[in-house]
């Protein structure tokens, strides 16, 4: 399709969050709230969703349950999670028990039961008032509110995690500032997004759930390998590896029976070579913090 720019208009996100001065123009993925749009500088998508609709589908999230995993995929998260730890503390040049951790938009604390099953001295950091309750409920180390306002010590953590947070975010850059702030020279910042640069997303398009605020309250933008990178460069740190895996062609209530076993199988059989070739949907970024010189 033709690109043409898109003039600001009322949105939720009028400029590119990675802080990109060129224009933003429309893709051919839409969505209900139009098509999303595509910052000409490094590819970042946007979503057209208004304030309005942005608030409405982030009340989800606001309950005690928050986001904790269900008794089915306790195990799984928490294995995941032992892996995320201790490479985070390799890079830290930390033991576990040394390592401290700060979890940024945390909601009830899925994560940091996990460290805490590690003992590593975790805290976290969370917006939405009934998860952070239920976080402290179960006796974990928990602020309510934003990062900036939770007074927190300059170069205080050796890691910081930032876990399906960092697509709901209108300022990205901002709180990737406030980040380098509190994590010590050397420190490590972890961020966990999807990648719109995917296999999944080339393919899927406007069918992929991730990219849709009805099915995932909150996702207005949507990063890639690149503007993560301008993103780490523009806020102080430098990249230590990306790294992303899965593909998906299809959700499961779109292929029926049976089909979606073989389906599911041919995906799978392609994970490897996304995960090689950094075309997997699902994408972690490992920043680091320049040590003292």
């Amino acid at each position: 399709m033709n690109e043409i720019p898109v003039e600001d208009s009322r949105r939720f996100i009028r400029h590119c969050p990675v802080g990109c001065t060129g224009p933003l123009v429309a893709t051919a993925v839409v969505m209900p709230e139009g098509a999303l749009l595509r910052c000409t500088g490094y590819g970042q998508w946007i979503s057209q969703v208004t304030p309005e609709r942005y608030r409405d589908s982030m009340r989800e999230f606001d309950t005690e349950q928050g986001t904790a995993p269900d008794a089915a995929s306790v195990q799984r998260r928490q294995a995941l999670a032992t892996q995320r730890i201790d490479r985070l503390a390799a890079l830290a040049g930390r033991r576990r028990e040394e390592l401290r951790l700060l979890d940024v938009g945390c909601s009830s604390g899925a994560f940091l039961e996990a460290a805490r099953l590690l003992q590593v001295p975790a805290r976290g950091v969370e917006p939405a008032p009934s998860a952070a309750a239920g976080a402290r409920a179960k006796g974990l180390d928990v602020v309510t509110g934003t990062l900036d306002a939770a007074g927190f010590e300059p170069d205080g953590f050796d890691a910081v995690t930032l876990f399906e947070v960092i697509e709901h975010l209108q300022d990205p850059l901002s709180l990737a500032r406030d980040v380098f702030r509190v994590l010590r020279p050397g420190g490590i910042w972890l961020v966990g997004t999807a990648n719109a640069a995917s296999w999944t997303a080339a393919l899927m398009g406007a069918r992929w759930q991730y990219l849709d605020i009805a099915s995932h309250g909150g996702h207005v933008s949507f990063f890639n390998p690149g503007s993560i990178g301008v993103l780490a460069a523009r806020s102080g740190f430098s990249v230590e590896r990306i790294d992303t895996r899965n593909v998906r062609w299809f959700e499961r209530r779109q292929v029926p029976g049976p089909a979606y076993t073989l389906a599911k199988l041919a995906t799978e059989a392609l994970g490897p070579l996304a995960r090689a070739t950094g075309n997997g949907h699902d994408m972690l970024a490992w920043l680091r913090k320049p040590p003292v010189a």
